[in-house]
């Protein structure tokens, strides 16, 4: 163990992603590992709190945006980051250019299907808007 890390505290921030992910939908973690260009033994041995590898402070922003973290969950997480990791706890993200927009779209009457469309939305806005940041 390096001595910035503090292993009761890595797992105590892989708990909370952890929890994140059994709420989030079955392909959350292959599409995690995706989008951070790595394997899916990666992705289980940053999620599992039993393992000692600590999440690259790189990946963190990304991990909320990919898994949804609500503020509560996210403010927890990085608590518990900067506790394990106080010499390399991710720094507060610089303001977004971004804005919010509102859509309509038609009531499902199924709230989990109404939720997986909200999240394929804003998915899908968020690589838009990524790809319009690589020009």
């Amino acid at each position: 163990m390096k001595n910035d890390i503090d292993a009761p505290g890595v797992a105590q921030y892989k708990r909370i992603l952890q929890e994140v992910l059994e709420k989030r939908p079955s392909g959350t973690r292959l599409r995690l590992a995706e989008e951070l260009g790595k394997n899916r033994s990666f992705i289980s041995q940053i999620t599992n709190p039993s393992y000692s590898v600590p999440i690259p402070a790189r990946h963190v922003e990304r991990i909320f945006e990919v898994c949804h973290f609500s503020a509560l969950e996210k403010r927890s997480f990085l608590e518990a980051y900067a506790a394990a990791h106080p010499k390399r706890a991710p720094r507060a993200a610089t303001p977004a250019r971004w804005r919010e927009i509102v859509l309509r779209v038609p009531d499902l009457h199924h709230a989990e299907r109404n939720r997986h469309l909200e999240d394929l939305l804003a998915e899908m806005a968020l690589r838009v808007a990524r790809l319009l940041e690589d020009d």
